[in-house]
């Protein structure tokens, strides 16, 4: 196991000083669990999505794409159930109160890869074959990140560890804006014809925030069933 603490408010970690090399082929998703799920009104990635829970289903999707799981929770956060897959670690936020930016630097700093898949616990319909793309298309690059029109995908992006520093300036700033590393490193846009071979309805960035989210995405899960079975001779 690495030897991990904080140092002046900064992570010392055995493996930064490695050979980049030696690390840059290995890949890591790193999901963030942080949420306190306000507008939910109680910890949704618990919530049973057939027969899963949300997290279960983020994590059964991301398992065979990557080496290493690390699931970023708030500080004190315990998981009522973590699952049951041998990939996984669970670590808690370095800087507290900082939203998804913080927990990215969390799992970045955690992790012993160069280049991270980062994906939200409450997204219900990932792509593997759009993750995978996204996972090919990263060398060369520290930020890879769907773009639709004006709008960005966050978490639903790659990171290289070359966005630790970056990230970490942001969060002193007193900022916890994601898309500000757009200033400090190589980014490359996954543009909506790329995404639209992978998954034409965008569905992959459909998050549950409330509970009428939830139910949606059941309709939308019941509709598909429907659809199939029609097709079916």
């Amino acid at each position: 196991m690495r030897s991990c603490g904080k140092l002046k408010g900064r992570v010392r970690c055995s493996f930064l000083k490695r050979d980049i090399s030696k690390v840059e082929m290995l890949q890591s998703c790193i999901i963030l669990a942080g949420g306190k799920s306000i507008r939910f009104g109680r910890d949704k990635i618990s919530e049973r999505f057939g027969d899963s829970s949300l997290l279960e289903r983020v994590v059964s999707c991301v398992e065979s794409l990557v080496v290493e799981i690390i699931i970023v929770v708030a500080e004190g956060r315990h998981l009522p159930q973590p699952p049951a897959c041998q990939k996984v670690r669970i670590v808690s936020d370095i800087y507290p109160g900082n939203g998804s930016l913080g927990g990215i630097y969390t799992g970045l700093a955690a992790s012993g890869s160069f280049h991270n898949l980062v994906v939200a616990a409450d997204m219900p319909f990932l792509n593997q074959s759009l993750l995978r793309y996204i996972l090919e298309v990263s060398s060369g690059f520290d930020f890879i990140i769907p773009r639709i029109g004006t709008y960005f995908e966050p978490l639903h992006a790659v990171y290289s560890r070359d966005c630790i520093e970056p990230a970490e300036s942001i969060i002193r700033q007193g900022r916890k804006v994601v898309i500000d590393l757009f200033n400090y490193v190589k980014v490359r846009y996954v543009e909506a014809e790329e995404i639209d071979r992978f998954d034409p309805k965008h569905l992959s960035f459909f998050n549950i925030n409330t509970r009428e989210d939830l139910e949606r995405a059941k309709e939308i899960v019941c509709g598909a069933a429907r659809l199939s079975r029609k097709a079916q001779p």
